[in-house]
C-alpha cells in the first residue's frame, strides 16, 4: 500500500546518497531557524477527485512534495471541473492559470499529433517498456521536445499497465461487428476503431456510465478492472473483451508550466521530479495488485470477460500500421518520435522473446505447489 511516509524516506535518502556526507556534527550543523518562504501551486486533473488509481496519484504527489520539502512547496489538487473541465487541463498550465496538471497525453493529439506516444500505440510497448523508453532509451527528451512549445514541461506520472480493449453492447465475432458502433476510445486506438467501421468518440471519464446507459455510446474503453468496476460499467453492459491492443501500457503524465519550474530553487524543482519518478512507479504498483481482485468480484457478478477473436485482432493490426504510416508522413515531429520509439520497441521485443515471455509460457499454472 502507497504511503508517503515510505516513499518520502526512500527519495530522501537517496539523495543524501547522492550528495554524499557533510562531514559536520549535529551541533556544527545547526543554524538559527530562519522564516521559510511558502509556495503555492494548483494542479488540475483530467479523473474525478479522488478516483481510484488515477485521481488518487496526483493526491499522493502532492502529500509526497509537501513532506519532502517540509511545507515549502504546497500543491492543491483540483479534480476534472473543479477549475476547468477536464480536457482543458493542457490549456491550463501551458498558460499558466494553474501550475501543474495530470491526466493523458493522447487526449492533446489535436494540438500535437506526436503526443500519442507518451501514452499509448497500439500494439505498441507495456508499461516496463514504456518507462525505459522515457528514461534510459530518450523518450523523455523527445517528450519535452514535443512539449516545448506549448511551455510545459512533462513528466511520467504513472501507468495502468496492460488495458482490457473494452466494455461492448454486443458480443464481437468479427470486424463487421464494430460497424455502426459508437465507442469511447481516444488517440490512435480512436483512430484505428474508425477506420475498422465504428466511429470513436473522445470523453472524459466521468461521462462514460451515463453516455454508455442512455445510448450516446454502444462502447467503451476505460481502464482495467479495478477503474471500471468502480464506475459501475457492468451494471449497463454485458460484455468485458481483452486484450487492451489499443493501450498495451497506458502512460499518464504530470505536466509542469516552464515558468513555474523554472522559478523554483534547485532542491525544489530536484523534490518535484523525484516526487514524480516515486509515483509513477507506485501506480503501476497499485494497480498490478488492485486488477486482480476486482476481476474476480465481476466475474462473480456475471460479466462476460471474452478474448476478440484472433482475425479481429490481426486486422486491428493491419489497420494499425496503416493509420501510424499516414501519421508518419503527415507531421515530421510524429516521424521523429516514431523512429526512436519503433528502434526500441523491436529491441525490447527481441529480447522480451527470450525473458519475459519465455518465463510467462513456463510459469503457467494456478500454485507453485501440486
Amino acid at each position: 500500500m502507497f504511503t508517503v511516509k515510505r516513499l518520502s524516506i526512500i527519495l530522501l535518502a537517496s539523495l543524501l546518497v547522492a550528495c554524499g556526507d557533510s562531514g559536520l556534527s549535529a551541533s556544527e550543523s545547526s543554524i538559527a531557524p530562519t522564516k521559510k518562504t511558502v509556495i503555492h501551486w494548483k494542479l488540475v486533473t483530467t479523473w474525478p477527485k479522488n478516483f481510484p488509481g488515477l485521481g488518487t496519484a496526483p493526491e499522493n504527489f502532492a502529500k509526497l512534495v509537501d513532506r519532502m520539502s517540509n511545507g515549502r512547496l504546497k500543491i492543491k489538487v483540483y479534480g476534472a471541473g473543479e477549475v476547468v473541465p477536464a480536457l482543458e487541463t493542457f490549456s491550463a498550465v501551458s498558460s499558466g492559470t494553474v501550475q501543474m496538471g495530470h491526466g493523458a497525453a493522447y487526449y492533446w493529439k489535436g494540438k500535437a499529433p506526436a503526443a500519442v506516444f507518451f501514452t499509448a500505440v497500439p500494439f505498441g510497448l507495456n508499461a516496463q517498456e514504456m518507462n525505459g523508453w522515457l528514461h534510459y532509451g530518450g523518450g523523455l527528451a523527445l517528450w519535452r521536445e514535443v512539449y516545448a512549445p506549448f511551455n510545459l514541461l512533462p513528466f511520467a506520472g504513472g501507468s495502468t499497465g496492460v488495458q482490457m480493449a473494452g466494455w461492448f453492447n454486443r458480443e464481437i465475432n468479427s470486424l463487421d461487428d464494430f460497424k455502426g458502433l459508437k465507442m469511447r476510445i481516444p488517440g490512435l486506438g480512436g483512430e484505428v476503431f474508425t477506420r475498422a467501421g465504428g466511429t470513436s468518440v473522445s470523453m472524459p471519464g466521468g461521462e462514460i456510465f451515463t453516455s454508455l446507459q442512455t445510448g450516446v455510446i454502444d462502447a467503451a474503453e476505460w481502464v482495467a478492472p479495478y477503474n471500471d468496476l468502480a464506475f459501475g460499467f457492468h451494471n449497463v453492459v454485458k460484455y468485458y473483451y481483452y486484450p487492451g491492443w489499443h493501450e498495451p501500457g497506458a502512460m499518464l503524465e504530470f505536466i509542469v508550466n516552464q515558468q513555474a519550474y523554472n522559478a523554483l530553487p534547485d532542491d525544489l524543482q530536484a523534490i518535484v521530479e523525484g516526487a514524480t519518478r516515486a509515483i509513477n512507479q507506485d501506480m503501476l504498483d497499485e494497480y498490478t495488485a488492485r486488477n486482480n481482485a476486482a476481476l474476480v468480484d465481476l466475474r462473480q457478478k456475471g460479466v462476460q470477460i471474452k478474448p476478440l477473436p484472433d482475425d479481429v485482432v490481426q486486422a486491428l493490426r493491419s489497420i494499425s500500421a496503416e493509420v501510424i504510416q499516414e501519421n508518419v508522413e503527415r507531421d515530421a515531429m510524429f516521424s521523429k518520435v516514431f523512429d526512436s520509439f519503433d528502434s526500441f520497441r523491436k529491441n525490447v521485443v527481441d529480447y522480451h522473446k527470450i525473458s519475459e515471455e519465455a518465463y510467462y509460457k513456463i510459469r503457467e499454472g494456478d500454485s507453485l505447489v501440486d
